[in-house]
């Protein structure tokens, strides 16, 4: 769509013009740079951050990474016995959790780094979606933050530390 259109009607058609697509550096710059720093953008892949008039214009990532893991897990916390509509409408609470400092620095979403506390708010709201559609079990309103807290999966990892070579057991190896 920008290719063909006059930059002077995308950037009227709100004071922040959001731009999704498959932009790659010089484009997400050239965007930038046609909407004088007011684009709003997101790519399906990450970027870094793009200088532009002495501020920093964040990237955002508009891929699936932040609603899907929370309405899988909304989905298996209220043990739904069907998904609906509404359930993926509830994902509406990423819109939620975008503040006034994300907008600020150019970026769609919050940051990536919240995706698991974004994440969790959107299973709330598709456990709640889910009892008030009667596809769900019933958890009272202020024990569901609780019981999708314990449904996450937390990664943790035994630390490894590497057998030094000269602790590794040697072994022959015969040829035949």
């Amino acid at each position: 769509m920008t290719a063909r259109a006059r930059p002077g009607v995308a950037s009227g058609l709100h004071s922040r013009p959001p731009s999704l697509g498959r932009g790659r550096g010089p484009a997400l710059a050239g965007i930038i740079a046609w909407t004088e720093g007011r684009a709003l953008i997101a790519t399906g892949s990450p970027f870094p951050p793009v200088p532009w008039n002495g501020r920093t214009i964040t990237i955002g990532q508009g891929n699936n990474a932040f609603v899907f893991p929370g309405i899988g897990l909304g989905i298996l916390v209220s043990e739904a016995r069907e998904v609906t509509d509404a359930m993926f409408a509830a994902a509406q609470r990423l819109a939620d959790e975008v503040h006034a400092d994300d907008l600020a620095a150019g970026s769609l979403f919050p940051p990536v780094g919240h995706i698991r506390r974004v994440s969790a708010r959107i299973a709330e709201a598709v456990v709640r979606e889910a009892w008030d559609s009667g596809v769900g079990r019933a958890i009272p309103d202020a024990e569901i933050p609780r019981a999708v807290e314990a449904a996450m999966w937390e990664p943790a990892y035994v630390p490894m530390d590497p057998v030094p070579e000269s602790a590794r057991p040697r072994e022959e190896v015969t040829v035949r």
